[in-house]
């Protein structure tokens, strides 16, 4: 993504839940078989916590886009689901292009 891509509300979004949907990916795939697997509990805290506040970040992110308009209600109830599902951040930053 290009500094093009920040300037407007759904640009910012896009690379918000592109990166919320990268951390979450590493905190359960491998994060979380470190924890379990390997006895590592440092992974799944510090991992989590940052996706804790990525997730956040892209909440923000939702919110900015709805109240400027940019994105429906509809999309934002979509964009809230996506968060919970393995690979919806990139299946949603698809259909926002």
């Amino acid at each position: 993504m290009s500094t093009h891509t920040m300037k407007t509300a759904i640009g910012r979004l896009r690379l918000f839940g592109i990166t919320e949907g990268i951390s979450f990916l590493v905190l359960l795939f491998i994060a979380m078989p470190l924890k379990y697997g390997a006895g590592i509990d440092e992974a799944v805290a510090i991992t989590g916590m940052l996706h804790g506040w990525l997730f956040v970040i892209y909440l923000i992110g939702i919110a900015n886009a709805f109240f400027v308009k940019q994105l429906s209600f509809f999309h934002s109830f979509l964009a809230l689901l996506a968060a919970f599902v393995p690979f919806g951040p990139f299946l949603l930053d698809r259909k926002l292009r």
